[in-house]
């Protein structure tokens, strides 16, 4: 880690990795593409060759790695690190290969050379926890899609109310293939309603955000509003198709506002807040929902059908 940028990094026994933001104090990290930086020990060794005493952390590389190729991985690549003997941990993807050095480093200076700028690779933090030395890295199942769940409820936030749907959301979605990675209850207010989205949407990168609460036509039900102001693309078909299933069980669904829609690669779904209206709602969109994020992640093809 660096407290200021343009410096070499020094080694700590352990560090703090925050989803859409980077390792915890250090000068590098903030809510962009680039939030950690990862250089392999084969590319330090390259640049060794050349009669340099180098350390980890002199290319202000964050993570020092071996065993994996990082140059030769796609961008959008999704990586995972484990403590020996411990399940899950941290998740980054991929964001860039490289990057064009405008100052040249220290190293550079020295003997007209740096990989860090070929062979570096940048990531996104999509799941935060611990890391330290010694940590196992290794590739993540790309079909596991990533999930964020925000609920919207005054009593929620204020701890008067038992979250139960963010359970039962949870639940299906897991069963179904994804992998909650976010749970967040707030009040019902357009603007945190706002700022939470673009974090989970932009800073994130999150295949699924999926709200709950806030859907109907009472003066504090704004979840869709806030929506609606930060998705790029409606999906109308997913609002439809939950609220033709919810009618078969009663005529109040049509007063439901939910609306479905897409920012960047990210899918965000409006809920209702009633556990078992979200059970309901799920039930119909979740046979399509994972073929729809893969097609936005561009691992799937088109699903046109063949003539008979």
């Amino acid at each position: 880690m660096s407290e200021q940028k343009g410096t070499s990094k020094t080694p700590v026994p352990e560090a703090t990795l925050v989803a859409g933001y980077g390792l915890e104090g250090d000068a590098h990290a903030g809510g962009w593409h680039r939030q950690v930086s990862l250089l392999a020990v084969s590319s330090i060794d390259k640049m060794r060759a050349k009669g340099l005493s180098l350390a980890c952390g002199d290319f202000a590389e964050n993570l020092t790695v071996e065993g994996i190729d990082l140059p030769a991985l796609p961008a959008g690549t999704r990586l995972v690190i484990t403590s020996p003997g411990v399940a899950g941990g941290p998740l980054l993807e991929v964001t860039q290969i490289g990057k064009q050095c405008h100052q040249g480093c220290a190293i550079f200076q020295q003997v007209g050379d740096c990989v860090m700028p070929r062979e570096g690779i940048f990531a996104r933090v999509m799941k935060g926890g611990t890391v330290r030395p010694g940590d196992l890295i290794s590739s993540f199942d790309q079909d596991i899609y990533l999930v964020g769940i925000l609920i919207a409820s005054d009593k929620g936030s204020r701890g008067e109310r038992v979250d139960i749907s963010g359970k039962v959301t949870t639940q299906m979605l897991e069963d179904a293939g994804g992998l909650v990675v976010s749970h967040t209850i707030i009040a019902d207010e357009k603007d945190l309603i706002k700022k939470h989205l673009l974090h989970l949407c932009d800073e994130v990168g999150l295949d699924l955000v999926v709200t709950s609460g806030g859907t109907g036509l009472g003066p504090r039900d704004v979840t869709p509003d806030a929506t609606l102001e930060i998705i790029e693309k409606q999906v109308p078909g997913i609002a439809e198709a939950m609220r033709i299933e919810s009618l078969k069980k009663t005529p109040r669904a049509m007063l439901s506002r939910a609306v479905a829609g897409i920012r960047g690669k990210t899918l965000v779904i409006n809920l209702p807040g009633s556990p078992r209206a979200v059970e309901e709602c799920l039930q119909v969109i979740l046979p399509a929902l994972g073929h729809g994020i893969q097609i936005l992640r561009a691992h799937a093809a088109e699903c046109a059908r063949p003539l008979d």
